[in-house]
């Protein structure tokens, strides 16, 4: 018989936390919140749990998730008031940059905000298009409008500003217009590697946020691409980017993998709202333990090589590991 026996450090909760290769912490984990204008809570249907919050809701969630030991947040905005260039996104008397404001004024909490167009444009897409109506992306002014948005947001108080629109140069664009306004200590969180995702369907309906003609693949990635995740990653690290993200996760942890080998920089994964939905809408069947396949899912995300890990189960997992044996 063999001497070889893994088993031996297996044979007892104690062991195999003591000899355990991949470690997920609380301090690992990122709650994305959603704001909205006005007073209240509106509930996400294809997403059980998650909401969007007026200013108060969001402070009064912001300190329910401290206490759990949450010590960032992404927080997405929002305006009823869309038009085609979305410049509602970088209106420093908006009621989400008001927010952003009260939101640092009341908490301690690591601020993060997504620096998009498309919950602002009356179109859907992430950019300005090149003409009306058309889904073509102008990668110019787009600069322009996300390099205003992220200086308005740190004027606001954020600490990082995450750039999701995946337009080409928006990280160097970012970089000279935060530094050009004294804003040389924000930091910069890139969705450098973001596929053009099924995953996605249930956060575009926290803002009615879906393209009104086309799709995104012209410019989100192409899911068969691997070697371009490498480029798009390493582009952003040279324009200046502190953070990469890789978005979504869960079918993509070889990509995550690959960029962890590649770039010095922090990995980050966002565990998207399809990943979410799917073990939520399976739970309540009855048909597998949310627990259990939560913590397994966020632990591969960490096991792939995510530095941290932006996740809707970010309050729950943090109570589950501090109940850990």
């Amino acid at each position: 018989m063999s001497n070889h026996r893994p088993d031996r450090l297996r044979r007892s909760l104690a062991l195999r936390n003591l000899f355990r290769e991949t470690n997920l912490r609380q301090d690992d984990l990122i709650l994305p919140l959603f704001f909205k204008e006005g007073k209240g809570s509106l509930p996400i249907a294809s997403m059980p749990g998650i909401k969007k919050m007026g200013q108060a809701e969001l402070l009064r969630e912001i300190e329910k998730a401290q206490k759990l030991g949450i010590k960032a947040i992404l927080l997405f905005g929002s305006t009823l008031d869309k038009d085609s260039l979305g410049s509602k996104s970088y209106d420093e008397k908006s009621l989400f940059h008001q927010a952003i404001r009260q939101i640092k004024k009341s908490s301690g909490i690591i601020l993060i905000a997504d620096v998009c167009l498309c919950a602002y444009t009356n179109h859907g897409h992430c950019g300005i298009l090149t003409r009306k109506n058309e889904p073509a992306i102008d990668n110019e002014k787009t600069l322009e409008a996300l390099a205003k948005v992220a200086v308005s947001y740190a004027s606001a108080g954020v600490d990082i500003v995450a750039p999701s629109a995946m337009c080409d140069g928006q990280v160097h664009s970012i970089r000279q217009e935060l530094d050009k306004n004294y804003f040389s200590d924000t930091a910069i969180m890139s969705y450098a590697v973001k596929y053009a995702s099924s995953f996605y369907g249930p956060f575009r309906d926290i803002y009615d946020s879906r393209p009104l003609s086309g799709d995104r693949r012209s410019y989100q990635m192409d899911p068969g691409n691997k070697r371009e995740a490498l480029r798009e990653a390493m582009l952003d690290a040279k324009e200046g980017a502190d953070i990469i993200m890789v978005k979504p996760a869960l079918a993509y942890l070889d990509i995550i993998s690959v960029v962890r080998g590649a770039v010095n920089l922090p990995v980050a994964a966002y565990n998207v709202s399809g990943e979410y939905a799917m073990v939520k809408a399976a739970a309540l069947k009855g048909w597998l333990d949310e627990r259990a396949a939560a913590m397994e899912m966020l632990g591969a995300m960490k096991r792939a090589g995510a530095d941290i890990i932006i996740t809707y189960w970010a309050k729950e997992a943090a109570q589950w590991l501090s109940l850990r044996g």
